[in-house]
């Protein structure tokens, strides 16, 4: 995370505080049963988050979206399809953020300033453009990594544990395919942050 924060320093990799506060993003929601499993959690402990939200996922599931904006958490945007910067172009990549921006507008009238690319695969070009436009392209200090088959629910705690410090940007997925690492991290992690006197905020 170090080289790629120092190669491109205009994303956002963290927030620079010496304040215990850390924050919680979720990425590729919203889907029925996972990303309401994790607004209960939160609910919960009463934390807030940051949800990266694809934007077909929006269109298919808007009460669950709408619940997010209700329970006042934090929206970015995640492109409306998912897409890979590395094999799109500028143009379809602005499309794709545009029209993701557009259902977001659909449900609360101020489009979100933040985004995180699909992946963290984002040309130069994209980027540039995004920042132009007002965007803080949001990356992060810890990936979970919650989405691997390989990776044990274990694993994927420690992985994390060992890496949290003030400001940390933590990524977790509201996905399927993640949903057996992160329901058993998210907990643990919650309960480890709160004894070591940690807080959680929105982006």
């Amino acid at each position: 995370m170090r080289i790629l924060s120092y190669l491109f320093p205009r994303y956002t990799w963290q927030r620079l505080t010496k304040d215990k506060v850390i924050y919680l993003t979720f990425d590729d929601g919203p889907i029925p049963d996972v990303t309401e499993w994790v607004l209960d959690l939160l609910q919960q402990h009463q934390i807030k988050a940051t949800f990266f939200c694809i934007g077909d996922n929006i269109r298919k599931h808007p009460m669950i979206f709408k619940r997010i904006l209700a329970e006042d958490h934090q929206i970015g945007n995640h492109t409306f399809n998912h897409v890979k910067g590395w094999q799109t172009s500028l143009e379809e990549y602005i499309s794709n953020t545009e029209q993701c921006q557009q259902e977001i507008q659909k449900h609360r009238q101020e489009p979100t300033s933040l985004f995180r690319p699909p992946y963290g695969k984002i040309k130069k070009s994209q980027g540039k453009y995004l920042l132009q436009q007002g965007f803080e392209v949001i990356m992060w200090t810890i990936i979970t990594k919650d989405y691997q088959a390989a990776l044990s629910p274990q694993a994927c705690l420690k992985r994390t544990l060992k890496r949290i410090k003030p400001g940390s940007i933590i990524v977790f997925h509201d996905s399927q395919k993640a949903a057996k690492n992160m329901k058993y991290t998210l907990p643990l992690l919650i309960d480890y942050a709160k004894k070591e006197g940690y807080t959680f905020a929105r982006l």
